[in-house]
This record gives C-alpha cells, sequence and structure tokens, in this order.
C-alpha cells in the first residue's frame, strides 16, 4: 500500500513550478516598478511593450536559474555566502539583460542604481519568506497541541 503522506515526484515539481511562477510575478512587478519610475523621471508616461517581454522571460529564467542552481537562495534559512552570491549573479544577469536591451538608455548610473535596487528586493524577499515560515511554523505547531490536546482526551 503506498504512503499517501509523503509527496510523489508530481506534487515535488508542481510545487517547484509554482515557486517559480510565483517568484516570477513578484519580481517582474517589483523590477517593473522600477522601469516604470525611471521612465516618468524622464518624462515617459507609456513603457515599452518590448522592454516588458523581456522583463517578464527574464524573471521565469532566472527564477528556474534561481530554484535549481542556485539553492532557491531567496528562500534560505539564513543569508551567508552562498546565498549572497546567488544574488550577485542573479543581479548581474539582470543588469546585464537591462544593459543589452536597453531599458535604462545605457546610462551605468541608472544601472548600478537597479543593482542596488535588485539587491534590496532579494533582501526583502528573503526575509519575508523567512517571516512567513516562522508564522507557518508557529501555526503547525498550535495546531500539533490541539491535536495533540484533544487526541488525548478521547
Amino acid at each position: 500500500m503506498k504512503d499517501d503522506k509523503k509527496l510523489t515526484l508530481w506534487e515535488r515539481y508542481l510545487t517547484q513550478e509554482i515557486g517559480i511562477e510565483f517568484k516570477a510575478c513578484l519580481y517582474f512587478f517589483a523590477f517593473l516598478f522600477f522601469y516604470c519610475c525611471y521612465r516618468m523621471l524622464n518624462g515617459i508616461f507609456d513603457a515599452s511593450i518590448l522592454h516588458m517581454t523581456v522583463l517578464i522571460f527574464t524573471c521565469y529564467f532566472i527564477g528556474y536559474i534561481q530554484v535549481y542552481l542556485l539553492w532557491n537562495f531567496d528562500e534560505a534559512d539564513s543569508l551567508g555566502v552562498r546565498e549572497i552570491f546567488g544574488m550577485v549573479i542573479c543581479t548581474a544577469l539582470y543588469c546585464i539583460v537591462s544593459w543589452f536591451g536597453n531599458w535604462f538608455d545605457k546610462r551605468i548610473v541608472v544601472t548600478l542604481v537597479f543593482a542596488a535596487y535588485i539587491l534590496l528586493t532579494y533582501f526583502c524577499v528573503f526575509l519575508i519568506y523567512r517571516s512567513k515560515r516562522r508564522i507557518d511554523d508557529k501555526k503547525l505547531n498550535e495546531e500539533l497541541r490541539l491535536f495533540q490536546t484533544n487526541h488525548q482526551k478521547k
């Protein structure tokens, strides 16, 4: 008889894919916000569909790199050398794409500010995931205590 409590390979894969989807949307929104602010500060009140298309594909591509090659660093328990290395690698990839995609008119200062913004975003997302895990742990522990209390009464 199969143990229904263990995750199947499909469930593990699906969990990873949902995580990548979430990351792509989250980072796309954050980086699109930066891009739009840059455009508005330069008196341009529309955004390039080509830039947005490349940005979303880049977010998905880098999401796969994060999850499958770089230890899913933004969901780590703590920030160590490995996690910071992952953040720097992905930041460099975003900046390279932004440079060659001409998102910020090949302005080095804006690209460097974008890099700092990306690193700040990664750090904030790391804190959000860590907080979510702690809250989930508390909820699970409380549910376990309730279960144990109810089970002992029977």
